[in-house]
C-alpha cells in the first residue's frame, strides 16, 4: 500500500445538544509497510483516529486518501467492499464468533467474499500454522486462551491478504508476557506478509516496537517520531 494520507481531518460527535469535538485539522502520513502507533490517553481521539483510518467512521471535514483513493467520498457500499478487499482489524475484545470454531473465525471474511472452498481451506490452514494454532482449528473461543484467541484474530485479519491491518488497544486484555508475544507475532506477521500496521495503544511495549509514533491530546497530533524501520536498518 502507498502512503496513507490524511489531511485537514476533523470530526465532531453530538450527544444530544452537546457536540465533543474528537478531531481537529489532522494532517498525517502513515508510511507503507511499517508498524505505526497512534498514542495517547483514553479520551484523546486515537480511537476515533483508528476509526477513520479503518473507514469505520467519516470525517466531517478534509481527505483521507488510503490504496491511492479518496475514501472520504466513496458511498457506504463502496467502503464496505473497500474495507474487505484492503483491510484487516484486531480488536483488543478479540470480537471472535462464539459459536464458530477457530478455523470458521478464520474463514469467515473469505465466504463473505465468495472464495472457493479449497483456497479457502489453504489460505486458512496456513495462518492458523503460522500463529501456531493449527492443533487449535476446531476449539470455539471458549476453549481458548486470551492469548490464542488474540492469535486467531491476527489470522483472520490477515486471511483476505489486506494491505493494512488495523489494531484498537490489541494488548489492553492481555497478561503483560502474553502481549509481548502477540507484538512479536505481529511484527513476524508483518514482514511476512509485507503489510502495514496501524495501532491506537498506551501500551509502553507497543510503543517502544513502532517504526512510527504518532502522540494525540485533546483531539490533536502533539508529535510525530520517525524510527529507522527494520527493513532500513538491514539495507
Amino acid at each position: 500500500m502507498s502512503s496513507i494520507i490524511l489531511k485537514q481531518v476533523d470530526k465532531t460527535y453530538r450527544l444530544g445538544a452537546v457536540t465533543v469535538p474528537a478531531l481537529a485539522n489532522i494532517n498525517l502520513e502513515i508510511r507503507p509497510n511499517c508498524f505505526t502507533v497512534i498514542s495517547g490517553a483514553s479520551g484523546s481521539g486515537k480511537t476515533t483516529l483508528l476509526n477513520m483510518i479503518g473507514c469505520i467512521d467519516r470525517p466531517d471535514a478534509g481527505e483521507i486518501i488510503l490504496a491511492g483513493r479518496a475514501v472520504n467520498t466513496m458511498s457506504d457500499n463502496e467502503l464496505s467492499d473497500f474495507r474487505v478487499r484492503h483491510l484487516g482489524f484486531v480488536f483488543q475484545s478479540f470480537n471472535l464468533m462464539p459459536v464458530l470454531t477457530a478455523y470458521e473465525n478464520v474463514e469467515y471474511p473469505l465466504l463473505l467474499a465468495k472464495i472457493p472452498a479449497r483456497e479457502r481451506k489453504q489460505r486458512v490452514m496456513s495462518l492458523l500454522d503460522a500463529v501456531g494454532l493449527a492443533d487449535k482449528a476446531g476449539n470455539q473461543p471458549g476453549q481458548l486462551s486470551g492469548g490464542q484467541r488474540q492469535r486467531v484474530a491476527i489470522a483472520r485479519a490477515l486471511v483476505m491478504s489486506p494491505q493494512l491491518v488495523l489494531a484498537d488497544e490489541p494488548t489492553a486484555n492481555l497478561d503483560s508476557e502474553t502481549g509481548a508475544a502477540i507484538i512479536v507475532l505481529m511484527r513476524k506477521m508483518q514482514h511476512e506478509h509485507k503489510v502495514s500496521f496501524v495501532f491506537s495503544s498506551h501500551d509502553p511495549k507497543v510503543l517502544a516496537e513502532a517504526d512510527d509514533a504518532v502522540f494525540i491530546r485533546d483531539g490533536r497530533i502533539t508529535g510525530i517520531e520517525r524510527r529507522e524501520t527494520v527493513l532500513e536498518r538491514s539495507s
